[in-house]
């Protein structure tokens, strides 16, 4: 329920209260309607886009008539999940979950390769075990539209102000941020964050210690030592591994931009394009691995973060595409996957290829 009091309004995710008027706003947004139309029906959208545009509306009203609850949005987030999962995957696994205890809430720490599909995965596994869902941390960057705001905020994520602008006004955004992380949690509600701002578009999953201060601006609020308080977060690292990444291209291209002329001018809606190729483009195998709680005593967030980068490295699960980059032999390596992974190779110019080819080799020579 939302009070006079709930200070956390404007970041974190719709309570059921809510549910309902943010679906009636979402079938009522326009972009949200064109969106639709020109990905369902892109010949006609158009030309019959005013025709279309009240069946759609009507369609969208049936559809989510029994959804009241942040529990019926999750349901109905399955299903889609498992539709993308059929039609973008050769298999999802995971490893560590049975080590978790249902009832306890944690923070989960995870490397970032996908926008929406990393927390998408670590929510299927934990649905399909059931467990409680976590709620997502998600950068405003991402929120440019109306309606992306409010189907994010149905689907548990609560908001990261990136944008926060000058010293006062991001010290206040951060300490709200660290705030409502440790209330989730003691609430019994688990977190997905990733373990730095942005994706690592390098294939190097590091944690930036930044994210770990952030954590524990509520410890110090509390006069708790370092160690005491992160201790007291059920920090648990996930390593989630793509075994064909459907933005590889996209981010060798923006590296290497960036490598040539030294910088690299985001499009406005790039972002939003990097989640639906993230969706739709294929993934082949995907695993999750689920890290131990992190209970020892680290003084700084630098060895905090060394043991979350350990875990992750470790559990991360190699696909042949890494062992072939890196140029290691393994028995899962055929001709068939090197010619696969060569085609893939030849058809970018070669500083692309070789900054592609540097980006699935990382994780595997990261293990030796």
């Amino acid at each position: 329920m939302q009070t006079d009091n709930d200070i956390y309004k404007e970041i974190r995710p719709y309570n059921d209260d809510e549910v309902s008027g943010a679906i009636s706003r979402i079938i009522e947004d326009k972009e949200f309607i064109t969106a639709i139309l020109h990905y369902r029906f892109p010949l006609l959208s158009g030309i019959f886009g005013w025709l279309l545009t009240p069946i759609i509306k009507r369609f969208l009203i049936k559809k989510w008539s029994n959804v009241k609850t942040v529990e019926d949005v999750q349901y109905q987030v399955s299903k889609y999940m498992k539709g993308t999962i059929d039609h973008s995957c050769d298999g999802v696994t995971f490893t560590g979950l049975d080590q978790l205890d249902p009832n306890q809430a944690y923070l989960f720490v995870s490397n970032h390769r996908d926008i929406a599909m990393d927390p998408a995965m670590v929510n299927w596994c934990l649905f399909h075990e059931k467990y409680k869902t976590v709620r997502i941390a998600i950068g405003d960057n991402l929120l440019k539209k109306p309606c992306v705001t409010e189907l994010m905020r149905l689907n548990k994520s609560f908001i990261v102000k990136r944008s926060a602008k000058g010293p006062r006004e991001m010290m206040k955004a951060i300490g709200l941020l660290s705030s409502y992380i440790s209330h989730s949690l003691e609430t019994g509600n688990s977190i997905w964050i990733a373990q730095k701002e942005g994706r690592a578009k390098d294939g190097n999953d590091r944690t930036d210690p930044a994210i770990l201060k952030m954590f524990n601006m509520e410890g110090r609020k509390r006069k708790q030592p370092f160690p005491e308080f992160m201790a007291s977060l059920n920090i648990v690292p996930v390593a989630i591994s793509y075994e064909n990444d459907p933005c590889d291209v996209a981010k060798a291209n923006e590296l290497y931009e960036k490598q040539t002329s030294g910088s690299y001018e985001k499009g406005e809606f790039e972002d939003i394009e990097s989640i639906i190729q993230g969706i739709v483009g294929q993934k082949r195998h995907i695993h999750v691995s689920f890290g131990d709680v992190i209970k020892s005593s680290f003084e700084t967030p630098e060895e905090l973060a060394e043991e979350i980068d350990r875990q992750i490295t470790a559990n991360y699960r190699l696909f042949p595409a890494n062992y072939i980059a890196a140029g290691i032999e393994d028995e899962s390596v055929t001709e068939e996957e090197k010619a696969r992974f060569e085609d893939k190779l030849s058809a970018l110019p070669d500083g692309v290829a070789g900054i592609l080819k540097d980006m699935y080799a990382y994780p595997a020579l990261k293990k030796q």
